[in-house]
């Protein structure tokens, strides 16, 4: 089950400079996890070693926000797109 992911230029030297990836999983942890595989490294720049997502980096499965879903256990399907964006902030 395939789902689309959208990779930020910041992580995109993991995916070979491509923009978007697939990947497959039930949940945004386990789409994750196939990502490391065929991207390593990939995972660690999003989550950290307590297994929650780095507090700079927001994920998004067609364009609502985890954080108000399911967290790492938000289901995803084939055909959904999980954006990977880095937070901004400024003064």
């Amino acid at each position: 089950m395939p789902v689309e992911v959208r990779v930020p230029p910041v992580l995109r030297k993991f995916t070979t400079g491509a923009n978007s990836v697939q990947g497959e999983g039930k949940t945004i942890a386990e789409l994750l996890d196939n990502l490391d595989r065929n991207y390593h490294g990939l995972k660690t720049e999003i989550v950290g070693p307590e297994g929650n997502v780095h507090r700079f980096i927001n994920i998004y499965r067609n364009g609502e926000d985890i954080r108000y879903l399911d967290r790492l256990n938000t289901e995803v399907k084939e055909g959904d797109v999980v954006s990977i964006l880095p937070a901004v902030a400024g003064g």
